[in-house]
Order: structure tokens, then sequence, then C-alpha cells
């Protein structure tokens, strides 16, 4: 099981939109290119974040912006937007414990409270940067 890398593609591709911002316009093509993926992966991604608020998209070669602060956006924020986890849910339960078995009837009980902890703390750090950070900090890598 793991992640979506739609998460890291939004994350990358919003830093470009950050980082380039007045100075190169942020195309499909031109995320593609920082991104290394198909620049259709690269619309759909713009696609779910546009729907969530988190960018505007002019159609044709205008490229994509964002429509709120970089402040205001969390990477929680950009999880939720780009769907990375299936069905919701960072851990999948496998299908049809034995409930003839006393670990395959207690499972459940078990275990399902510790994992929705899991992801309550995943979310909670996610919550806790911000794009302004993420853009800051490379800025310092990038120029000094």
């Amino acid at each position: 099981m793991q992640v979506s890398t739609r998460f890291t593609m939004a994350m990358h591709t919003l830093l470009c939109i950050g980082y380039f911002s007045g100075k190169v316009k942020t195309t499909s093509a031109f995320l593609a290119s920082s991104v290394n993926a198909n620049p259709v992966v690269i619309r759909r991604v713009l696609g779910q974040l546009k729907e969530a608020g988190i960018v505007t998209v002019e159609p044709g070669v205008g490229g994509a912006s964002l429509t709120k602060d970089p402040a205001d956006v969390t990477m929680r924020d950009v999880f939720r937007a780009v769907d990375s986890l299936e069905g919701g849910h960072l851990f999948d339960f496998h299908a049809n414990p034995n409930p003839q078995c006393p670990v395959g009837a207690h499972v459940h009980d078990l275990l399902d409270s510790e994992l929705v902890d899991a992801q309550a703390a995943l979310e909670r750090r996610l919550s806790q940067t911000t794009l302004a950070d993420l853009l800051d900090r490379l800025r310092q890598e990038t120029e000094g």
C-alpha cells in the first residue's frame, strides 16, 4: 500500500507555480518538464487543484497560477485535493478475515482505531507545513 504519487506531483507543481510566478508562464508542458511527467498527467492534477480552489488555469498557453496566498495552503489541503488516498483511508484493510479464528474475529477491533489515529497524525503533521514554508526553503536552497 502506498500513497498516490499525485500528492508529490501536486506539491511539485504548486512549488513550480509559486517559484516561477511572474517570471515564466507555468503551462502544463512547462510543469511537466520539471516534474518529468506527461503533460496530460499534470493537467489532471491541475484540474484537481483547480476544483479545490487552490489554482486557476488559463486555457491554451495561459498557464496556471495560485488562487490563494501560499501561507494559506497547507500540505494537508493538497493531500486532500488530489485524492491521495483510495476511499479516503490511508490503510486498506484486507478483505474477509476469518471470523472462526480468534485473531480474525478481533483484528478489526484491535487495529481499526490504531490505523485511524495513525492517519490523523499524518494529516495533523501535513497541516503544519504551508506552501509558503516550502517556497521559503526552496528559495534558500536555490538562492543562498
